[in-house]
């Protein structure tokens, strides 16, 4: 087929393998958009914590302790997974361990703040693991020169799984609405599908992903010190990877924006629009049907510009966005900015995915992929918080919330100015 094309692909990679490889995009953006963005992080402020003045500022604070945990073992974590070819084999345990979690959240009822909290904690650590682990097959399956294209056929499918999900989440909350059931008792119907479908779907990924990295004979008895002492080496070496420094720092503060766009889209919409439960999910609903489209027609439009120059026209729109959002008094100029936002989330994630592909030593795929969850997970500490903090700080306002957001980008934007994506793929290959 001309849009999925075999020459995209390594030498003795299958399409079917690929496919394997972006159900588990398919699996694990339900987790995203009912837990994370749709459904579950609103019904923790609102119900969970009663509403309270610090309600946002503690979940944006359990997503931060995640992401920390995240950003301080997932380097480790990629290293030993080169080192011991195991890349799939953490795959599988990550998965099943935030599937287990996930569906802990179905029992979260209001006053359940601490457990809340503990399961968001461990679900969403497990499953940035999971993001993390299952970008470091990219490289193995692309050729360099169509790597954008084939991230980007992950990313789009992925955002077909988390509208499968959340529609099944939408037809039972309108039929729970209709029969007077409040949120306390249609929300964690909701959470049980979503684990479901994530463990269900990622069954395809493990039949048919290959582990094709092979172990280092030299590192046989290494473990997690070793493979920290190799990370510390990697940051000795930073200066040879200039590019790939620079991507970090970009990625930083875009993904920080990001982070807030996901986590808190739905508590925007119903503190300063008034948006209801259900008004919410179809707003996420076609929030992921614009991500979809932008993830696969924007891969092929990167690897036809070039990576940095693509990377860029999403920070742009992503500045467009916060303003149309910031400016938005009514519920039909903030779609218009939810549209925007769609097509530059899966657009942006998906290009930097690819390019972290291009500036990695081809040895030290999970390593690198790892030091890249570092930043992003860095951002999703940063972000959410700094919205977090600033609308605890002024009583709750969160148009000046989404102003402190676009600030990331335009950094981010900033920051991406000094990468040259030739040195940096040239770097890769002299490593």
């Amino acid at each position: 087929m001309a849009w999925f094309p075999q020459e995209a692909l390594n030498d003795g990679v299958r399409k079917r393998e690929v496919f394997g490889w972006a159900m588990y995009d398919f699996a694990n953006s339900g987790y995203t958009t009912v837990v994370l963005t749709a459904v579950f992080n609103a019904y923790f402020v609102a119900a969970v914590a009663g509403g309270a003045d610090w309600a946002t500022l503690a979940w944006t604070a359990a997503l931060a302790l995640s992401r920390a945990v995240c950003m301080l073992t997932m380097p480790a974590l990629g290293a030993y997974a080169d080192v011991r070819a195991a890349k799939k084999r953490l795959l599988m345990i990550t998965t099943a361990l935030c599937v287990l979690a996930t569906a802990g959240l179905a029992f979260v009822g209001p006053g359940d703040v601490a457990i809340g909290i503990a399961l968001i904690v461990v679900s969403n650590l497990f499953y940035a693991y999971g993001e993390s682990l299952t970008a470091a097959f990219l490289p193995e399956l692309s050729r360099p020169h169509a790597l954008g294209r084939v991230s980007g056929w992950g990313w789009s499918f992925g955002y077909f799984g988390g509208m499968l999900t959340l529609g099944l989440g939408l037809a039972y909350v309108i039929m729970a609405q209709q029969r007077g059931e409040k949120a306390t008792e249609f929300v964690p119907v909701t959470i049980w599908i979503t684990a479901i479908v994530y463990g269900v779907a990622s069954l395809a990924t493990f039949a048919l992903l290959k582990e094709r990295a092979l172990p280092q004979p030299a590192a046989a008895g290494e473990g997690f010190a070793a493979s920290m002492a190799r990370l510390r080496q990697t940051w000795r070496d930073a200066r040879r990877y200039t590019d790939f420094v620079w991507l970090m720092v970009c990625g930083f503060f875009y993904q920080a924006g990001i982070a807030v766009v996901i986590a808190l889209a739905a508590v925007y919409a119903q503190q300063v629009l008034g948006f209801k439960q259900i008004d919410t999910m179809l707003l996420v609903f076609l929030v992921n049907i614009a991500a979809a489209l932008g993830a696969f027609a924007f891969g092929y439009f990167q690897d036809r510009i070039g990576h940095k120059q693509a990377l860029g026209a999403t920070l742009i729109g992503w500045v467009v966005m916060t303003i149309l959002a910031y400016a938005a008094t009514t519920a039909a100029l903030f779609w218009v900015a939810a549209v925007v936002a769609g097509l530059c989330m899966g657009s942006s994630q998906s290009a930097g995915r690819a390019m972290v592909g291009v500036f990695a030593p081809r040895q030290r795929l999970a390593e690198y992929y790892g030091l890249w969850g570092f930043a992003t997970s860095l951002a999703s500490i940063v972000g959410p918080l700094t919205y977090g903090a600033v609308t605890w700080l002024t009583a709750g306002n969160h148009r000046l919330a989404i102003v402190s957001t676009g600030l990331f980008f335009v950094v981010g934007w900033l920051a991406m100015r000094p990468i040259d994506v030739r040195r940096g793929a040239a770097s890769a290959v002299n490593a």
